[in-house]
């Protein structure tokens, strides 16, 4: 029970450490020209920051909490999984399709991210009392120890998948809503392969790119899965957690470049294919050998 107690205590000043440091570097380098909210409008705003520090706080404290690493060594797992799924991942998108940003807005947008995820994981490892340098973790490896052909198969089969995830609930949860196809200035042609044929017709690179994102989701998959101790569902929920959680709970932020309904059907989205995702890495990963032997968590 004293032990509970003091991970709460310590999950609530991270939390109001993630809100100030959010809420300091924003300030400094992503202020857009807009409205003066009223105050209804920035009590909710203050409101979701608060729910977006929880979150996030949440997932990386459970992810920090069962890892095997300590120390810097964790600090900088953290810092790359947190930056490169809130910010990089995200942004990504950003670049290729909110093509009329303000002038100099998308590099403050990876700047923040950087100073944020850098501030969030050298805070929150000590807090959490994993500052110290842990023993061996050879036995982390296991699970993802495998000839290179079984590593292609995988890759391959992952990255397959989440092109197939990300255009299906693309298509059918973003742009079958009204809001959104006015907002991307779009039209629904009725079906799944009618849109795919318009995407590769009209945004070529498109499937490309989404491909390329599989890989790197996949790379951060692998550095949660290498850090994380346990069995293998809770590498699973680690990685579907990181990747539904830390890039869209801040759709939940009122922004000036999107509308809210627009934010809530692409957090609807995003985070459930993400969700998805995440255990489909690790099952593929750490479960599913494609010459029928059992894994290493069998």
């Amino acid at each position: 029970m004293k032990a509970k107690l003091i991970v709460a205590i310590r999950l609530a000043i991270l939390t109001v450490l993630y809100f100030l440091c959010f809420a300091f570097v924003s300030g400094a380098l992503l202020r857009v020209a807009s409205e003066q909210p009223t105050p209804t409008d920035a009590g909710g705003t203050l409101i979701a920051l608060f729910a977006v520090s929880f979150l996030n706080t949440a997932v990386l404290a459970y992810v920090i909490l069962r890892s095997r690493w300590a120390g810097w060594k964790l600090v900088l797992a953290i810092f790359v999984v947190f930056y490169g799924v809130n910010t990089v991942m995200s942004q990504i998108e950003t670049a290729y399709f909110l093509t009329r940003l303000p002038p100099g807005l998308l590099p403050r947008l990876f700047l923040a991210g950087a100073i944020i995820a850098a501030l969030v994981s050298a805070l929150a490892v000590p807090i959490l009392g994993k500052g110290r340098r842990a023993g061996p973790d050879d036995e982390g490896e296991a699970g993802l120890n495998m000839p290179v052909r079984q590593w292609i198969v995988k890759l391959a089969l992952i990255v397959i998948a989440y092109v197939i995830i990300y255009f299906t609930f693309g298509y059918f949860i973003a742009w079958k809503n009204d809001a959104v196809r006015a907002y991307y200035g779009g039209s629904d042609p009725g079906s799944l392969l009618a849109q795919m044929r318009i995407v590769l017709r009209e945004t070529p690179m498109l499937l490309p790119l989404q491909a390329v994102r599989g890989l790197l989701w996949t790379a951060l998959a692998v550095l949660v899965i290498r850090m994380m101790k346990g069995e293998w569902w809770e590498a699973g929920l680690a990685v579907a957690l990181s990747f539904a959680v830390l890039m869209n709970s801040q759709l939940l932020l009122p922004n000036p470049l999107m509308p809210q309904e627009v934010r809530m059907v692409h957090l609807l989205e995003t985070a459930s294919s993400n969700f998805l995702f995440g255990w489909l890495v690790v099952i593929v990963l750490l479960v599913w050998r494609p010459s029928g032997r059992k894994s290493a968590y069998q």
